[in-house]
């Protein structure tokens, strides 16, 4: 079993965000952020001495929800401050950007960390959209041209040109290339059914990133099983990633008042009107394809309405004793046969020295009885080019 650590880095200095959107930066205060990037550099650079296998940057805009518009600098600064664990870009959001710029810097990444990126491919969320000025409507087009455009750029050792629906380049050679060959494993959602045949189509890691229930999750799990059968191959343990909110404490209780206090602030204040930009994408263009979702529209109420030990049983959220996590990992691995599970460490306005001292924990008391779960495994897409 490998474990990723995913902070968000939000900016927890106001007490309401209101319905609107994007969420006004009138009470950002500049030394206070300050002091923010650098106790959360702390937290993700702590991971790897923790023994977390993989730390997490992704990308968000125009919110305090995180402070992260740019993932790829976070995770620059990352191949300098680490050495072992793997950069886990999850990660840029694609259709929103130049994918030449994102196949470039990836590369970069992968290069500086000496072969230590996974690449996350995400079409992202409804609202990032309004922030680019992009229509949600071409959402999916625009993701698997610049897919197919980036890895095409990684791997081609000649210059060539693209005349796509929406990129259009004369000629294409990128430097550097990626360290690893063929080029770096990659990251996918799956939170959808489309989600999950993409992700399995590219052989890349599905991450569900919000389990509602283990059913929920196994559909998902199904759906990309079934897509990569097809197509030829049988995906292993390692194909998938869960990930779950995450507090341990010495006591159930303080693990729990953490847990809930932070979820709060996250939906009540972060979120704030993000949901609402949300719903209107949804609602008036075609970001959903139709499609049937497995995941409710009103998802995000139903969890906040849910009390924390509801959760704990749903496979929601790991959250107690390190005993209890212990169980809690070894229950959700009976159920979901994963092979990865990603830990978001600070939810919402979680002290940073809750964050800390639960990974403490997770180091000492957690991970030297679950890191051995490990049924079967498949090797993975990347490999440096000296092997």
């Amino acid at each position: 079993m490998r474990f990723s650590q995913t902070h968000h880095m939000p900016y927890t200095d106001i007490d309401e965000a209101g319905l609107g959107w994007p969420i006004s930066n009138s009470r950002f205060d500049g030394q206070r952020a300050i002091e923010m990037y650098q106790a959360y550099m702390k937290a993700k650079t702590y991971a790897e001495e923790c023994g977390f296998d993989a730390i997490g940057c992704n990308e968000h805009h125009m919110s305090p929800f995180g402070m992260m518009p740019n993932p790829n600098l976070i995770a620059s600064a990352l191949t300098q401050m680490t050495t072992t664990a793997e950069i886990q870009l999850s990660g840029a959001i694609v259709p929103l950007s130049n994918p030449i710029r994102i196949a470039e810097e990836y590369a970069m990444v992968d290069v500086m960390s000496g072969g230590r990126l996974m690449a996350g491919f995400m079409r992202g969320i409804p609202h990032e959209y309004v922030a680019y000025n992009i229509d949600p409507n071409d959402s999916w087009s625009r993701m698997r041209e610049a897919v197919s455009l980036i890895l095409k750029a990684w791997t081609e050792p000649e210059p060539f040109g693209w005349e796509g629906e929406h990129y259009q380049f004369r000629a294409v050679s990128i430097w550097p290339k990626p360290v690893q060959f063929p080029h770096p494993p990659i990251l996918m959602s799956g939170g959808s059914p489309t989600s999950a045949k993409f992700a399995a189509e590219h052989r890349a890691v599905m991450g569900i990133l919000r389990v509602l229930n283990f059913d929920q999750a196994r559909e998902l799990m199904s759906i990309y099983t079934e897509q990569a059968r097809a197509d030829g191959w049988e995906p292993g343990p390692d194909r998938f990633m869960v990930g779950v909110p995450t507090a341990v404490a010495n006591t159930f209780e303080e693990a729990r008042d953490a847990l809930y206090s932070g979820t709060q602030y996250f939906f009540d204040v972060l979120q704030g009107g993000i949901n609402r930009a949300q719903q209107l994408v949804v609602q008036e263009t075609r970001y959903s394809g139709g499609e049937r979702q497995v995941r409710p529209a009103n998802k995000d109420q139903v969890m906040k309405q849910t009390p924390v030990e509801q959760r704990i049983e749903n496979g929601q959220v790991l959250c107690g004793t390190p005993e209890m996590v212990v169980n809690q990992i070894k229950r959700m691995h009976q159920e979901l046969n994963h092979g990865h599970m990603n830990l978001i460490v600070k939810v919402g306005n979680m002290p940073d020295e809750f964050v800390l001292d639960s990974m403490t924990l997770l180091k000492d008391q957690v991970f030297p009885h679950v890191k051995n779960l490990s049924p079967e495994a498949v090797g993975m897409v990347g490999r440096t080019a000296a092997e």
